[in-house]
């Protein structure tokens, strides 16, 4: 019986993502104030190919799109960047000038993102599993994740999917990368 309901509960879940029960990027909870932003700095710094909705997916991810967020460890803002993170940043792109801004936080969280992005490139794997390798990397850190990596290779000959490196990271960065392709899911 109680395997039953499991499975009946699981079953419900897609129905209730429908219902209202989860709100995907585009749902009218999720503020669009910020979207010219993420248009703008996923444009510059991805091109115009990379749907610039990712970006801001990790933003909710990240603090619901509240500027005024502050985590216990000190990020600030929508991307919840650390002020030593920012630091490093503006020394590689000193255009970007304000972390409390919610313009300048989405640019240096994008900018960012192209940076360790650009890091993973040597996987060689589709464009998309390359973006999922830079937001797990943003989470946990990217030696963190690359120390993953050098374990997955260790089961897997080739590694070009971030499934196959997600069991070696820390849970909250799998939960990171999955909240954000869940809230993409329903405009993919």
């Amino acid at each position: 019986m109680r395997l039953s309901c499991h499975f009946l509960f699981l079953l419900a879940l897609p129905s209730l993502a429908l219902a209202g029960g989860f709100k995907h990027v585009d749902h009218k909870h999720w503020t669009s104030k910020y979207d010219q932003h993420f248009r703008k700095n996923s444009k510059h710094y991805f091109g115009p190919a990379v749907n610039w909705r990712w970006f801001k997916a990790q933003g909710i991810a990240e603090s619901g799109l509240d500027p005024r967020a502050r985590s216990k460890a000190g990020a600030v803002g929508i991307m919840q960047i650390l002020p030593s993170t920012f630091q490093e940043i503006r020394k590689k792109n000193p255009a970007v000038m304000n972390l409390e801004d919610p313009k300048w936080n989405i640019a240096a969280g994008i900018f960012y993102d192209r940076y360790l992005y650009d890091k993973w490139a040597f996987l060689n794997a589709e464009e998309r599993q390359r973006l999922f390798f830079a937001f797990g990397s943003y989470n946990a850190g990217f030696r963190r994740v690359r120390q993953a990596y050098n374990k997955s290779l260790k089961k897997h000959k080739v590694v070009k999917e971030w499934s196959q490196v997600a069991p070696f990271v820390p849970k909250a960065s799998t939960f990171y990368v999955r909240r954000i392709r869940k809230l993409m899911q329903a405009i993919l």
